[in-house]
């Protein structure tokens, strides 16, 4: 039987529907199954997309030829049976299930099955093949609980206002951001946002996820609510003169590149925070099994590792090489009213 997923240079291509999931060249018919900027590029004909993540999708990408499906509804495209099942990653993200000539395959986009507020939990689905991400695909890799993570951060903002300095946390402005605002206490002091991630949370307050209130820095009226402030920006604004607005401030990095001992001082922050919007180990060796799948194909991260750890297991493991940028950090070059 033929492989309803293969690899193209445009990205991974669906034959006997003739459309392509999260290509990086453009193409005719794109399936998304996010809004992250090495998924969801510019230049394609037609996207189809979970509708939650259409705010998000047009914030990224302005106008484009946007179709959305509810999570669950099934449409029939050149012969194929097409859904989308929430993957837990972001507002919006989904994985994307095939079915064509008696198999089912599932890709999975990006995704983590720890719970979060400001998306759709990660929903397991049965399926013949299994195209899964390995961002963070070794043991090493183990996520603490989010409510330790929150107390930790919340710990941190509360000394440095004590100390009299703002608390600039940097992170994602799409996801990760939105996340660490559900979850921080908003009691402790005010909360600057930088413009990229303002534009984001409109969107998810759009989509009706809760998010705290939150100030642009050129709200602030009082100079000591600064000091006060939690202010939280992607990395790339850490570096750039918009910083100098907050004086002697402390920094820190969302990532779960923060497991690494060292990864902190490599990046010049004074804090590392490990918290991070894929799967660690245990929840993608987890999110295979309960697929029920015996073909799994690892893209994007840890490969080779997860490959030969779930050949041993007894399945039949495979790699397609992405182009996606995994838990890289983004630029923002992308999102429009930065400053």
């Amino acid at each position: 039987m033929a492989d309803l997923v293969v690899q193209r240079p445009e990205g991974l291509y669906c034959p006997p529907g003739d459309f392509y999931i999260d290509p990086w060249r453009p193409v005719p018919r794109a399936v998304i199954t996010h809004a992250h900027s090495d998924h969801a590029r510019m230049g394609h004909g037609h996207y189809l997309a979970a509708q939650p993540a259409e705010g998000v999708l047009r914030t990224r990408l302005g106008e484009i030829n946007l179709q959305t499906l509810a999570y669950g509804e099934r449409i029939v495209h050149n012969g194929v049976a097409l859904s989308l099942h929430p993957a837990g990653h972001v507002l919006g993200s989904a994985q994307v299930r095939l079915e064509h000539g008696g198999a089912v395959w599932v890709a999975s986009g990006d995704y983590k099955v720890a719970p979060d507020k400001t998306c759709a939990a990660f929903e397991p689905v049965k399926c013949d093949v299994f195209i899964t991400e390995s961002t963070f695909g070794l043991p090493i890799y183990r996520w603490c609980a989010d409510d330790d993570i929150f107390a930790d951060i919340n710990g941190w903002w509360g000394r440095n206002v004590v100390a009299g300095r703002a608390s600039v946390l940097t992170c994602y402005s799409f996801g990760k951001a939105q996340r660490i605002l559900s979850g921080v206490d908003s009691s402790i002091g005010p909360i600057i946002v930088h413009g990229a991630v303002e534009l984001l949370n409109r969107a998810y307050r759009a989509a009706g996820v809760e998010l705290p209130h939150t100030q642009m820095v050129t709200d602030i009226k009082v100079k000591a609510d600064i000091k006060r402030a939690l202010v939280i920006c992607p990395p790339s604004a850490a570096a750039s003169p918009w910083m100098r607005r907050f004086g002697d401030a402390q920094t820190a990095f969302a990532s779960g590149w923060m497991q690494l001992r060292g990864a902190r001082r490599r990046g010049g922050y004074d804090r590392g925070f490990v918290l991070s919007d894929h799967a660690d180990w245990p929840g993608l060796m987890s999110a295979i099994g309960a697929t029920g799948a015996q073909r799994i194909i690892v893209t994007h991260g840890s490969v080779p590792v997860m490959v030969r750890y779930l050949s041993e297991q007894g399945l039949q493991a495979e790699g397609f090489d992405t182009e996606y940028g995994g838990d890289a950090v983004e630029a923002d070059v992308d999102t429009p009213g930065t400053a």
